[in-house]
């Protein structure tokens, strides 16, 4: 017996041509083979390429029945807001998110994130095992220990999350600038499910469709974790104890009638409490600041040209 309830898979794409039709073959017959209904979501962001006309026609050649929605942006957006387009037009009671094109796992994955879902998850994510590289060690490290929330985030292929998670996101804030961090924090039981590489020439295609990671990087700690203000305070609190120090240091030399040199402990009180000042003000700048950002949560940020339906011949 298939699935009855209906699934949407999103699918980013841009200049994705020589991995597209790789891709289909191997997703394609495990959805068929579980699920009675889903529909294909296909999000291009401004494909220079032919990536388009491949999805076409495959969907052509292969006698595709399932419903293949296509989103064109009117221009590039970037992987996050462009899957947010996808996902607000997909209707299925679950909606797996493919960030990319590339299989490195075994497609039967798919079905076990559905699984594992139905254990009573409203996200769950695939990650890859393995070694990552120093910068998102860096990253993942001083998010989760700096993260406002109690979820933890870490390396994610795809996901699958459901209704009722999207309803809940959608309540908390119609801006998503970084996807995974807030379904970790939208208060929903999560799960992750880790799988060996098998095919060790994506790796090679991760790297080189990861240019727009450090941006979004910094974009996500500003969003979600306090570690600006924490820098800032922890600062401050070291030119507190310089001042400190330098006045400890001044009442002893009276003490002692010591001479040092001439205006030099002036000069240096100085300097530490005036940089004890500028940091304590960029702490509550910052933190005035963050309170903002939470207050209006910025609208939906993308441009969408038009909607296409591919359908069988």
């Amino acid at each position: 017996m298939k699935e009855k309830k209906f699934i949407s898979l999103v699918i980013y794409l841009h200049n994705n041509s020589t991995e597209l039709e790789q891709f289909l073959d191997q997703v394609l017959p495990v959805c068929n083979r579980k699920f009675e209904q889903f529909e294909l979501v296909c999000v291009d962001d401004f494909c220079s390429d032919d990536t388009m006309d491949i999805l076409r026609e495959y969907i052509n050649r292969n006698h595709i029945n399932t419903m293949v929605n296509v989103v064109h942006m009117s221009f590039f957006h970037g992987l996050e807001s462009s899957m947010n387009a996808g996902r607000d037009l997909a209707i299925g009671d679950f909606v797996y998110e493919f960030d990319h094109i590339f299989v490195d796992y075994d497609p039967e994955l798919i079905i076990r994130l559905y699984d594992k879902l139905l254990e009573g998850n409203d996200i769950v994510a695939a990650g890859r095992r393995g070694k990552l590289q120093l910068t998102s060690r860096l990253f993942y490290m001083l998010y989760n220990k700096t993260s406002r929330g109690s979820g933890r985030i870490g390396p994610e292929t795809f996901r699958l999350v459901s209704r009722r998670a999207i309803n809940r996101i959608k309540a908390m804030g119609q801006y998503i600038p970084y996807r995974k961090a807030v379904y970790m924090n939208c208060g929903l039981r999560a799960a992750t499910i880790s799988y060996d590489c098998i095919n060790k020439e994506v790796k090679q295609l991760r790297k080189a469709a990861s240019s727009e990671r450090t941006s979004l990087a910094f974009d996500s700690f500003i969003y979600f974790t306090n570690v600006m203000e924490r820098i800032s305070t922890i600062i401050s609190a070291a030119f507190l104890l310089l001042s400190v120090g330098m006045g400890l240091y001044t009442i002893s030399d009276i003490f002692n009638k010591n001479k040092p040199v001439e205006g030099w402990l002036s000069t240096m009180s100085f300097l530490s409490l005036g940089f004890f000042g500028v940091f304590a003000l960029l702490t509550i700048i910052l933190k005035y600041l963050s309170v903002m950002l939470n207050l209006i949560f910025k609208q939906q940020q993308y441009l969408v040209s038009d909607i296409e339906k591919i359908v069988n011949d």
